[in-house]
């Protein structure tokens, strides 16, 4: 097999294209021929060393991939070779093969392609899990998509219009805002060249929206946070800015408003059933077309480097995905 093997966590440019012998699955694990992988922030965040988990080294990076099961190990249920699968398992993914633990493995029905499947798990159940569980989402609510061209920010939108509510989506130029159009989204905002206040309170009436959804966190939180409606839930998914905010607690006061916080690797570790029904909603979903990730760059991957390259500009709208022929 060949994986992109990080030996020194010092950036991308440490990462070294190599043959390894191909694994053998333990007893409970499958091992995973790779169609194709995608590119997550926390990939970037790991191979520079600046992710909360460091996994011993060397490592072959890539959260999340699709590709066929080649061999099972023993003890496994429910999984032979030649099932398609896609998985969300923290390394390995930049690579030909892998091997995983079956129970992080998410049965592909017929018709899920390879590159959608690999930018599926981690945007879509991280969205379903924010608006729908923790959210409480409701027909007719308005919520607020703060970095919507991103690839959970996209995935958010079609979660929100799916489930009956008005979107407005905060992006950082034009053409991010009018792609946002494309995908559903009923109203935009270029956060880059407008007030992002001024904008909410036009197009609710003054009311606020119902929901923030914030994967960016910085200097964005508080202007929308100052805008939420009351009883409004303002849902904490990440820090994709760089920083981390801190919100006047007293505006939640005034507001009857929520900070709630989203974890969703978390909450499919200790609440798995509800995840893996969660899954089967979302892979439902997709086969009735409500839901397709949308795809910024489809590149080989052995030009992971580039890849990361343009994720770093953050031109990206939706997901990266590396493919292997």
């Amino acid at each position: 097999m060949q994986a992109w093997l990080c030996e020194n966590p010092t950036g991308v440019d440490a990462l070294r294209w190599t043959d390894m012998p191909a694994p053998e699955p333990q007893a409970g694990q499958l091992r995973v021929a790779i169609k194709a992988a995608s590119l997550n922030f926390p990939d970037l965040l790991i191979v520079q060393n600046k992710y909360q988990m460091k996994p011993p080294l060397p490592f072959v990076p890539g959260t999340e991939f699709a590709g066929i099961v080649e061999a099972v190990g023993d003890g496994v249920k429910g999984f032979k070779p030649g099932d398609a699968v896609a998985a969300f398992a923290g390394t390995g993914g930049f690579a030909t093969h892998a091997c995983i633990p079956a129970a992080l493995a998410m049965p592909l029905p017929p018709g899920f392609a390879f590159a959608d499947a690999a930018a599926f798990i981690c945007t879509y159940a991280t969205s379903h899990h924010a608006l729908m569980d923790r959210a409480a989402l409701q027909t007719g609510e308005t919520v607020l998509i703060l970095g919507a061209a991103g690839g959970v920010g996209t995935a958010a939108i079609q979660i929100a219009k799916a489930a009956g509510a008005r979107v407005i989506a905060a992006a950082s130029s034009d053409e991010k805002c009018a792609r946002c159009i494309e995908l559903g989204a009923d109203a935009s905002i270029n956060y880059s060249s407008a007030s992002l206040r001024d904008e909410l309170k036009a197009l609710t009436g003054g009311k606020g929206p119902d929901v923030i959804y914030d994967p960016v966190g910085g200097s964005l939180a508080e202007q929308a946070f100052r805008s939420i409606a009351w009883r409004g839930r303002y849902l904490v998914v990440g820090f994709a800015q760089g920083e981390i905010p801190a919100l006047p607690l007293n505006l939640a006061l005034l507001k009857g408003a929520s900070i709630v916080g989203v974890f969703w690797g978390e909450f499919a570790k200790r609440e798995p059933e509800r995840n893996a029904r969660m899954l089967g909603q979302l892979a439902e979903w997709y086969a009735r077309g409500l839901v397709k990730p949308v795809l910024d760059r489809v590149l080989p991957m052995t030009q992971l480097p580039a890849a990361f390259e343009r994720m770093s500009s953050r031109q990206v709208v939706g997901k990266l995905v590396v493919t292997n022929d």
